[in-house]
């Protein structure tokens, strides 16, 4: 647990950069006289496309390597290992199909998009070369997870990528480029990240192209087959799950009602940074523990993870709601960004449901009942799909966030209720109660005195008192282990 605890701060700090890094450009995106609601509702749309172009050509196959490649590691020399070789190969073979479908498809996107989404429309098949360098970028992520080099992906995809979408903001809003070259520019920016990613893999000899069928592949590829084809509907009901309120905002409402939700829905995904973070490094671990069948170790990291990802999912939540219209009021974004403030708290709500049920998802994904994700995953997309749409078109953005808030409730009980039947694992108990009180308690106080303030002096007081009564909390109640552990380790360092 020591090393996930290492590796899940080093990898959270590099995330807090790259969202600093995100709050710069979204600032950009937001503020007077530079983008429209239009136009920085495409670039969200950009991404939501990206990842259902990623999910359909990934073909399954990405999920193969965080259960198999263990056995391929013990069983057979780097250069002999031909798991990402095949991976990368459907992965290419899943794009073209893609593109091809893109293409058939076209009138049926110009009909459904070009009432209020047009810009969209003008800029359709520069989507396809940023969804297939997400792709790639995906296929080259889990073999850095399995190898457990998650910090270096992180900060790739949660930083460099930050970083060079600001430097495009700016040769935008100094009027370096046009829109249309700034689009052009933008659908390049992963698969930049993937060339930096394959050339460090490289680097470290982990990386090879192997076209020669290896024993491992033989002994197991019935079994992989059975797994990619169960997997490759998960993969899409997940990315469906991810990205069905933009497409349909974008569709039944307009591309800036987009991104005025991209605005809330960015707030709210600062709740998300820590669980990103363990999910990542947990991976490999977890694979490894099921493998070697050490029920103990896998009780252990799920137990943790979940209070853990409770608390820093509350600290970042309530001083998010505390501050979020201030920030805006304080920063002069446009007025009409206001209007998602609602769904930014329903949808905060939705990432701490995500957040405190720990890394369930990679529990199940890399047991020997990997299979249930896939149905959990159909039960999620039966409900988020008709919810979306039925709440979206009666009620705006606020709907996708009532519609997210049902859904992911129940899909992360359904998951935490199979886990404690099927493992006999249960992660909650008096603390996890504590830790919602203990929230509640600081937030009451911090929002009743913050509001003898104004604008900045609101926003430090509110997160001081919160943020100093939230961590009083952690270490008087003995909440988390692993605080008190981190703790000792720096007053060691620094006796």
């Amino acid at each position: 647990m020591a090393n996930i605890r290492k590796q899940a701060i080093t990898s959270s700090i590099l995330l807090y950069i790259g969202f600093g890094i995100g709050a710069i450009n979204i600032y950009l995106y937001t503020k007077n006289g530079t983008f429209t609601e239009a136009q920085f509702g495409l670039t969200r749309l950009f991404f939501d496309f990206s990842t259902n172009i990623y999910a359909f050509a990934s073909l399954g196959a990405i999920s193969v390597i965080y259960k198999f490649y263990p056995y391929y590691k013990d069983n057979l020399p780097d250069r002999e290992n031909d798991l990402v070789t095949w991976v990368l190969c459907a992965a290419l073979i899943g794009f073209i199909l893609v593109v091809g479908v893109g293409i058939i498809y076209q009138p049926f996107m110009i009909r459904k998009f070009s009432r209020g989404s047009q810009l969209f429309l003008d800029y359709y098949f520069w989507i396809f070369p940023f969804g297939l360098g997400l792709l790639l970028f995906t296929v080259l992520e889990s073999l850095a997870w399995v190898m457990q080099k998650t910090v270096f992906t992180n900060f790739l995809k949660e930083t460099v990528l930050r970083i060079f979408t600001s430097a495009l903001i700016a040769l935008y809003y100094f009027k370096l480029v046009t829109f249309p070259v700034f689009i052009y520019l933008f659908s390049g920016l992963y698969l930049a990240i993937f060339l930096i990613l394959l050339i460090y893999i490289v680097q470290q000899k982990r990386f090879y192209l192997c076209f020669k069928v290896s024993r491992v592949t033989k002994k197991f590829w019935k079994k992989m087959l059975w797994m990619q084809g169960l997997m490759f509907s998960g993969v899409i009901i997940n990315a469906l799950g991810q990205t069905v309120d933009g497409i349909f905002i974008g569709g039944l409402v307009n591309i800036s009602a987009a991104g005025i939700f991209t605005l809330a829905q960015y707030m709210a995904n600062l709740v998300q940074i820590p669980q990103r973070s363990l999910q990542a490094i947990s991976v490999g671990v977890l694979s490894q523990a099921w493998k070697d069948k050490d029920l103990v170790e896998v009780n252990r990291i799920y137990t943790r993870s979940c209070i853990n990802m409770l608390l820093a999912s509350l600290f970042i939540y309530g001083n998010v709601v505390l501050n979020a219209a201030g920030t805006i009021h304080a920063f002069n974004l446009k007025p009409i960004y206001l209007e998602g403030i609602d769904a930014m708290i329903i949808l905060g709500l939705v990432r701490i449901i995500d957040a405190g049920t720990g890394v369930n998802g990679m529990v199940i994904l890399t047991s020997s009942r990997w299979r249930f994700d896939f149905f959990s995953g159909l039960i999620l997309i039966v409900l988020i799909l008709p919810t979306n749409y039925f709440l979206i078109k009666e009620y705006g953005i606020i709907g996708s966030a009532y519609a997210q808030l049902i859904s992911m409730s129940v899909y992360n009980y359904i998951r935490f209720e199979f886990i404690r039947r099927k493992f006999k694992m249960q992660p909650f108990d008096g603390k996890t109660v504590l830790t919602i009180l203990l929230t509640a308690a600081a937030f009451g106080i911090a929002y009743w005195v913050g509001g003898y303030f104004i604008r900045w002096e609101a926003i430090i007081v509110k997160f001081i008192i919160f943020s100093g009564l939230m961590i009083t909390g952690i270490f008087t109640f003995r909440l988390s282990p692993d605080a008190h552990q981190l703790w000792d380790k720096v007053k060691l360092k620094f006796s």
